[in-house]
């Protein structure tokens, strides 16, 4: 197919954000690629930004346990996107123009155990890349994506919305999921940047009884406080008075470490109820806790969870419809594509929420 879902052909060019290391974004121009067998073009509608780009490719390109080299491959940025297909290959069956859509940000190979489970993140395939990392990113005007990464975004969310499901809303439902959220219990949050936030909110349309959340930046607790999710917020020095005081002393029944930190982890398992369930999702740092008293006199059970699969993508979608929750509640600041390099400083340094790279319909 050689023409858009509009009736007319996408341009020649483009343009596309790259992330030399050095805590700047570039705004290059770039050609638009044509879809091959099982592909599709996509028009971005809106693109996140990760902690994950800033931690080991805004600063400086990192490497990590399995990769060989920096993990990122100098391609264009950006692993949150959603859009609408405008082209699509040879062989696609499921999706053609007009449909909108989410990116799984990582393309496997479709053939191992992992991918057929839909865990794409775990593929064991060498030829497994990621958007933004090893193959080109959200952060451009169009994406070439594998058909086999789309999830349906339906009518009712955004490409907010959807952004926001590629990635950090996915990972915080695939760790609430894990522990099994539901009315019975209260559910402690860990650590309040975006995955956090997105913790708080999915966590009140599984049903959660009462949702905690525990923050050492004010400016990040006085942004979720204006978001209806969190029926308690306190800084970590707090967090053990106000946790026993809204649980009437018996903690938390379910609880999501979204910090990533070792301080972050160790009050979260201290502030799980006795036979309470613990997710682990922030990445990076340790976890150092007392045994008897923290783990087994408690009874506790952990999990530790990398993001989430295609499957449980598009559930979740669905059921943020259901809900009637939107996951955009947690944008603090939306800048156009090229804004880029004032959109990563802010996400980079003292942003309050979500940070989002939009198109001019989004914006």
């Amino acid at each position: 197919m050689n023409t858009t879902a509009f009736g007319a052909p996408p341009p020649a060019t483009m343009r596309g954000v790259r992330l030399p290391g050095d805590s700047t974004a570039v705004v290059a121009t770039l050609p638009v690629p044509e879809p091959g067998p099982g592909q599709v073009l996509l028009r971005i509608g809106a693109s996140g930004i990760c902690g994950s780009d800033i931690g080991y490719i805004y600063r400086e390109h990192k490497t990590h346990r399995g990769v060989d080299g920096p993990a990122y491959r100098g391609v264009v940025a950006g692993h949150e996107p959603s859009g609408t297909v405008v082209q699509a290959g040879p062989g696609c069956r499921r999706f053609g123009p007009g449909d909108r859509v989410i990116v799984y940000h990582i393309a496997g190979c479709g053939l191992c155990d992992n991918c057929r489970r839909g865990y794409m993140i775990s593929c064991t395939d060498p030829g497994r890349a990621a958007y933004g990392w090893q193959r080109d990113g959200g952060h451009a005007e169009y994406l070439l994506a594998q058909e086999s990464t789309l999830v349906p975004l339906p009518d009712e969310l955004s490409f907010v919305d959807g952004a926001l499901i590629a990635c950090g809303f996915g990972t915080a439902y695939e760790g609430l999921r894990r522990v099994a959220v539901n009315g019975d219990g209260d559910l402690l949050v860990v650590g309040l940047g975006p995955v956090g936030l997105a913790a708080g909110v999915i966590g009140r349309g599984m049903g959660a009884a009462r949702v905690i959340g525990v923050e050492p930046n004010r400016r990040r607790r006085e942004w979720a406080a204006t978001l209806d999710v969190f029926d308690s917020l306190a800084s970590p020095d707090e967090a053990a008075e106000e946790v026993a005081r809204v649980t009437s002393g018996r903690g938390a029944a379910t609880v999501i470490d979204c910090s990533g930190s070792r301080a972050g982890r160790s009050l979260a398992l201290e502030g799980a109820a006795e036979w309470g369930r613990v997710s682990l999702v922030g990445e990076g740092g340790t976890l150092e806790t007392e045994v008897s008293d923290t783990l087994l006199h408690k009874q506790l059970t952990l999990y530790a969870s990398w993001v989430t699969s295609l499957p449980a993508m598009a559930e979740l979608s669905v059921n943020l419809v259901r809900w009637g929750l939107s996951p955009e509640r947690v944008v603090s600041d939306r800048f156009d594509l090229t804004e880029a390099d004032a959109a990563y400083r802010l996400a980079a340094g003292e942003s309050r929420g979500k940070v989002c790279l939009v198109n001019g319909e989004e914006r």
